[in-house]
């Protein structure tokens, strides 16, 4: 409603201000909050209260509406879109906050200015950019008179190039606490960080309605892109929160890892935790046997403070585990083969899962810790077709990028080009080291024997016992205590000194500079 304002005081400004105020912070009015509730999920501002320290935001955009208009029918309180800055454990950042109860959360051209004044204000502070994303999408209308809202598409799309931009400044996180279809989809597809809500969240290029147009598949929206999908299936998303409230804490606690832009050493922590701790049950982790399993999990635990690790993708390509965790205080990025999990080998999906770890480690100044127990990678026809070659490549230039400490342990064996990529010795660890009865070699003893003794395997009487004695003659050439006497490795250690030698080639490793040759861009495989 427009006013007059001539011959008001300012004492009557300031109050149709406050009421305005009131009217926009009801967002789309208590019985859309009751159906936001019903279906379990916090309201917009709600989830503002969570994610930030108390009392610290500050709104941009609140009297924003749709088109402009003041007179809407329905009314469209800060279009859809909550938009502002504050503080995360006393540090800013930039959040948008979409509001389902306004339009399905849609993004409209007013609310999209708004975030739009957030990105550049994340850019040219330098502060990381959160997206809240509970959002039907980009807003479609069937009136008349808004049908510039379709006919201006062609001057669209910045969100997307401009989220390019920010990569690699700043930190951004997109989390699903809603549905996210079409352009929301593309938003956490640019983020580093996407954590989703079990059973309310979702994202998808095109909603149920649009693919059973398209394709004819009826599907539902959680079939489609729920989070059971997108964190371990398709590798999408980075983890699965039971609530908003979980997953808004995790989005504090992925941040905490983090320093606020590039350029800068992530916030060091103060720990109770010694950084001298020998940790005896790194004795028994490793089974006697070769070729029984263990899970990885407990190496890492040993050895980062307090036991504590933040995994990301863990129901994904679980052969591989990254995760972020600490060490005497400071911020690490752990990878790490599982052979709990296709025996630690290196498929499609934990090539890719670790050039992204690696990827946003580096960017971040977050040091690296290689665990490798590695028989190689996946070989047969089906990891072909898939393009093992090509996403392979993805992990070693990764690797082989990265400028941040680099530190690496071999716990049981690194073969073939597994070892490469898990921070070989050609790919500059600032430390290698390597336990007792560890191996390092282009394949196992049993490998070499099988193809170099073909033929003698065929034409023995039995194959089984003469392929183990070839093996048992094979095996002290490539003991770990052989590749240490020719120096290709740092050292030997005991099990139990991993932790305070990690603790202490990261404060060797603190001032690491390493330059490369001058180019335009990298060409990296995709």
């Amino acid at each position: 409603m427009w006013l007059n304002h001539r011959g008001m005081s300012m004492r009557d400004k300031v109050e149709e201000l406050r009421r305005r105020r009131a009217e926009a912070l009801r967002m789309g009015g208590e019985v859309r909050l009751q159906r936001q509730r019903e279906r379990g999920k916090l309201d917009a501002r709600a989830r503002l209260d969570l994610l930030l320290d108390p009392g610290s935001f500050r709104e941009i955009g609140l009297l924003a509406t749709h088109l402009g208009k003041l007179d809407a029918d329905p009314p469209s309180p800060a279009d859809g879109v909550i938009c502002g800055t504050g503080f995360i454990e006393g540090r800013p950042a930039c959040v948008a906050s979409y509001d389902f109860t306004v339009h399905g959360g849609s993004i409209g051209p007013v609310g999209e200015r708004k975030v739009a004044r957030l990105r550049e204000l994340a850019l040219r502070e330098r502060i990381p950019m959160i997206w809240l994303v509970d959002s039907a999408g980009a807003r479609l209308s069937a009136d008349a008179d808004e049908a510039a809202i379709v006919s201006s598409f062609a001057d669209t799309g910045y969100l997307f190039r401009e989220q390019v931009v920010l990569s690699g400044v700043v930190p951004q996180v997109a989390a699903m606490l809603g549905p996210g279809a079409a352009g929301t989809a593309y938003i956490p597809g640019l983020a580093d960080f996407v954590p989703m809500v079990k059973g309310t969240s979702s994202m998808a290029i095109g909603g149920p309605y649009l693919v059973k147009s398209v394709v004819g598949e009826d599907v539902t929206e959680d079939q489609l892109g729920g989070s059971k999908v997108h964190t371990e299936i398709s590798g999408c998303a980075d983890l699965e929160a039971p609530d908003d409230a979980a997953c808004l804490a995790a989005v504090r606690e992925y941040l905490s890892y983090f320093p606020l832009r590039c350029g800068e050493k992530p916030p060091r922590r103060a720990t109770a935790d010694p950084a001298e701790r020998r940790e005896e049950a790194l004795l028994d982790v490793i089974p006697d046997n070769p070729r029984q399993a263990y899970d990885v999990h407990r190496v890492v635990a040993a050895i980062v403070d307090e036991g504590r690790l933040f995994e990301l993708k863990p129901r994904w390509a679980r052969n591989l585990v990254t995760a972020l965790a600490r060490i005497d205080g400071k911020s690490v990025g752990i990878v790490a083969n599982n052979p709990m999990q296709l025996g630690g080998v290196l498929d499609v999906n934990a090539a890719d899962k670790a050039a992204r770890f690696v990827n946003l480690c580096d960017a971040f100044e977050i040091p690296l810790v290689f665990l490798q127990d590695v028989p190689g990678f996946m070989v047969g026809s089906k990891v072909e077709k898939e393009g093992i070659i090509r996403h392979g490549a993805k992990m070693l230039y990764a690797v082989a990028s990265a400028t941040v400490p680099k530190l690496t342990v071999v716990l049981r064996k690194g073969y073939g080009a597994g070892y490469y990529v898990m921070n070989g010795r050609a790919y500059e660890p600032d430390a290698l080291l390597a336990w007792p009865g560890a191996e390092i070699s282009v394949m196992g003893a049993e490998g070499m024997v099988a193809i170099a003794a073909n033929k003698l395997l065929q034409q023995a009487e039995d194959p089984k016992a003469l392929k183990e004695e070839l093996a048992a003659q094979i095996r002290p050439k490539i003991d770990i205590y052989r590749v240490a006497a020719l120096g290709y490795v740092d050292d030997v250690i005991d099990p139990r000194e991993t932790r305070p030698l990690l603790a202490h080639y990261l404060r060797i490793t603190e001032g690491k500079r390493l330059e490369r040759p001058y180019r335009k861009r990298e060409i990296s495989p995709v």
